[in-house]
């Protein structure tokens, strides 16, 4: 829920116009209210999308005089309720129902460290009036984005990219470093990296605290270790599913906190399947369920409502297909890239954008089952990694993974964009070399869970979700149940053709057919195979003259792939001509 923003200055007052000017950009995310603190060098900025405590007292900026602290919050601390009555057992008063006086409480009680009480998803700044000092913390996940811009004697903060540039004096130019991650390591550009060179962004699980002088220091506090735990020695394969789904239980029970509806996402896949089972038995009657489909193109289905049918028949859900009109196509394009806090590839972004918008009608959260696969090993190049051996791990995940290796840059980008070293390469090895992870699996879920996962799938389910005020919750990216699940040894979760673990646990909760159907994607025919007015789209923005001046691709490239669009696709199969244009059109949307 809510987008904030703000300034700390170490040359004087905070400029409280500029985080005005970001907070107003970020209205989508936070329709219900905003507000601005300022006090000295340091101003805070809040947009409000009403979820919990709906009165005003939970507004935000919020300030608590007492304690010397101000703070802005965006996301949803789960067990908010069970830390009030820890707090208030060490004598703390509350003016309010919301979990953000309780991150106010908490940062007070047991300061950065407050993080590792919180179950949930978080970004969120504490300014302390009385040492001038300005503490960030991101969730374990990456859940909820925060993005940093730092300018002579300041850093700028925001929950979206596209707002820290309507603050104004922000470097648009383009990382090379970042652009290499884009078109080689699957359009993922990992934190702190972002496109533009003068914008960053806080990783996930970390804390930075910033000192009046402007001096910061940043803290890691949790890491899944994908390695085998000696308390797990004695469990079997129906143990481990036990477990998990025990896990998800409680993630899902957890994530119905609310003051507001809350309904699910429903592809008709096994993971938002499950969720809906497990809402069903807590008792959720009448629970709302939603699906989107598309119309056929290029020989490929557009929608999976067969299956989803079929669950929303069986728990008895109010339920709603949305069969997307092929006039919305071309439209919903440009907004979904308008949408994007950071370039995304992925054609379901425009598909997670309508379907936002048609939810958004009919409740304020939603839960979804994004995230199940990077953690439970449910991706078709899993399995090949199990059989390479640690020293070869690194080669055989870029083979499998990335879109292009370094030696095939230069058939795409202009040589003013070259690099002369493979940074993506090199950005792999090092995850890869870090403690822990001991066969090329675990190796491979540690970064897909911590890097992939984070600014592909659930940045693109916050960015379209957002988009129309609506919060997306993932009981999958439970950190208790991303631990469960890195510890879980490979052979369970590759069992029974991917997830076998979940599969497994699903057996009897869930009906067989969603259990044993192919696995499914969320196809967007149209953007996968570009023709028409689609291609006329793509053709526009790669030969307008800003990006003839900018001068990423190589003009012959450009030209080759217009006259053949639908052959040449990235390693994973991603359009190779959508990922260069997707670019081009994000920079021109934002007029850069």
């Amino acid at each position: 829920m809510c987008g904030i923003a703000g300034e700390i200055s170490w040359r004087g007052a905070a400029d409280v116009e500029a985080v005005a000017r970001i907070t107003a950009a970020m209205e989508p995310r936070g329709p219900d209210g905003s507000g601005v603190h300022a006090s000295g060098p340091i101003a805070l900025g809040h947009r409000r999308l009403k979820i919990i405590d709906l009165s005003e007292r939970g507004s935000q900026p919020m300030v608590d005089p007492e304690l010397g602290l101000a703070a802005v919050f965006n996301g949803c601390i789960y067990n908010y309720r069970e830390l009030r009555v820890e707090l208030e057992g060490h004598g703390y008063r509350f003016f309010s129902d919301s979990d953000t006086e309780v991150l106010l409480k908490a940062f007070h009680r047991w300061g950065a460290a407050c993080v590792e009480h919180f179950l949930g998803m978080f970004a969120f700044a504490v300014a302390e009036r009385d040492t001038g000092v300005l503490v960030l913390g991101r969730d374990r996940l990456g859940i909820k984005p925060l993005y940093l811009a730092e300018g002579p004697g300041r850093l700028r903060f925001a929950s979206s990219l596209p707002a820290l540039v309507a603050g104004g004096d922000v470097d648009t130019s383009i990382d090379p470093v970042a652009l290499h991650h884009y078109m080689s390591f699957h359009a993922i550009v990992p934190a702190p990296l972002t496109i533009l060179a003068g914008v960053r962004k806080l990783p996930p699980a970390t804390v930075r605290t910033v000192k009046p002088d402007g001096s910061s220091t940043e803290h890691v506090y949790w890491r899944p270790q994908h390695v085998r735990r000696p308390a797990d020695a004695g469990m079997d394969a129906r143990d481990w599913a036990d477990a998990t789904l025990e896990a998800l239980r409680l993630a899902v029970r957890r994530r119905m906190v609310a003051d507001v509806p809350v309904g699910v996402l429903l592809s008709g896949g096994l993971d938002s399947s499950l969720v809906v089972a497990l809402l069903a038995e807590e008792g959720q009657t009448g629970l709302k369920t939603f699906s989107v489909g598309f119309h056929a193109a290029g020989g490929e289905s557009g929608d999976e409502f067969v299956y989803s049918d079929l669950v929303a028949e069986h728990f008895s859900t109010d339920h709603r297909q949305i069969l997307v009109d092929p006039a919305r196509m071309l439209p919903a394009v440009d907004a979904a890239i308008a949408a994007m806090a950071e370039p995304m590839v992925s054609h379901d972004c425009v598909a997670f954008h309508l379907l936002s918008e048609e939810v958004a009608k009919d409740v304020t959260v939603v839960q979804s089952g994004q995230g199940a696969d990077e953690v439970l090993a449910g991706y078709s190049w899993y399995p090949p990694l199990a059989e390479v051996p640690r020293e070869h791990a690194v080669e055989a995940y870029l083979a499998g993974f990335a879109d292009r290796p370094h030696g095939d840059m230069a058939t795409v980008l202009q040589p003013q964009w070259l690099l002369d070293h493979d940074p993506s390469r090199a950005f792999v090895a090092a995850h890869f070399a870090e403690p822990g992870a001991d066969s090329t699996l675990d190796a491979a879920l540690r970064i897909d869970s911590t890097v992939m996962l984070v600014d592909d799938p659930v940045k693109r389910v916050d960015n379209m979700t957002m988009a129309w005020g609506l919060e997306a919750r993932v009981p999958f990216l439970d950190h208790e149940l991303v631990e469960l699940a890195a510890a879980c040894p490979p052979e369970h979760k590759l069992a029974l053709g991917g997830k076998g673990v979940l599969k497994s646990a699903a057996r009897g909760v869930v009906p067989d057919g969603i259990i044993d159907r192919p696995k499914g994607y969320f196809p967007v025919p149209a953007i996968r195979h570009l023709s028409g007015p689609f291609l006329d789209r793509v053709r526009d923005a790669v030969t307008d003259p800003v990006a003839v001046r900018r001068g990423l691709a190589r003009p012959e490239w450009i030209a080759e792939m217009l006259a053949d669009p639908n052959t040449t696709r990235t390693n994973l199969g991603s359009n190779a001509l959508w990922q260069v244009a997707l670019l081009e059109m994000w920079l021109q949307e934002r007029g850069i």
